[in-house]
This record gives structure tokens, sequence and C-alpha cells, in this order.
């Protein structure tokens, strides 16, 4: 009797401690689109009739609940504060209502300006 009741207890504090289940991050990475450069940005959403925004904008998505959208990198620049590290992603289910945003992170240097420098001193310290 004790050993069922111990048993019993293990298998509700496994239950218990194990997290919730989060949904994936969506990712951001350049890619070549014909003559130009673009920001391919993936992810997942629950429904595939989920409206995906990147910074406040409605963008059309391919793909069902796995969806991709490709930007010119002119218009993330556009839709971009200057230096910005991230994109604002936001997932918009109105069936459900109910919206989910994250920050995805941009490729490193994505948003700088070219810099020439005519020397650069560097001092041993």
């Amino acid at each position: 009797m004790a050993i069922r009741i111990f048993s019993g207890l293990i298998v509700a504090a496994a239950i218990v401690a194990t997290p919730a289940v989060a949904a994936p991050v969506a990712k951001a990475r350049v890619v070549n689109c014909g003559a130009r450069d673009c920001l391919l940005v993936r992810g997942h959403r629950a429904s595939p009739h989920a409206i995906i925004r990147i910074n406040d904008h409605a963008v059309a998505a391919q793909g069902g609940r796995t969806w991709q959208v490709r930007l010119p990198i002119d218009t993330v620049r556009a839709w971009s504060a200057p230096f910005a590290r991230t994109l604002s992603v936001a997932v918009v289910d109105p069936t459900a209502a109910a919206e989910r945003a994250e920050a995805v992170r941009l490729p490193v240097g994505l948003l700088s300006q070219n810099l020439e420098l005519a020397s650069l001193v560097v001092h041993p310290n």
C-alpha cells in the first residue's frame, strides 16, 4: 500500500514539475532573392489563418502552421529604427482573439551603416 502511494506521488510530482511547452521562437536570416538580398523570417502559428505582422505591418506569409516571409532589406530598413537589433513579430489569430508577439534577433550588423575609416589606432594597455 505504501509503495502504491509513493509511486503515485512520484508520478504526480513529475507531471507538476514538467514545464509547459512554449511556442517556438521565430528566426531571421539573410537570403538571396535574385538580384538583391532579403530577410527570411520563419516561425510557427497555431492556425494557418493567423495574420503575421512584422514591425506593425501585416505581411503575406507562405505556408500553414510553419510560415515564412521574405522581405527586401530596404523594406526592413524602412520599417525599423536605425541600428535596430530586433524585429517585432506578432502572430494574430482573429478567430481565437489572441495575439502572440516576440522580438526576433536580426543578423549582426544588418541595419548598421557602412563607415569608411581613414585609419584605426589601437593602443595597448
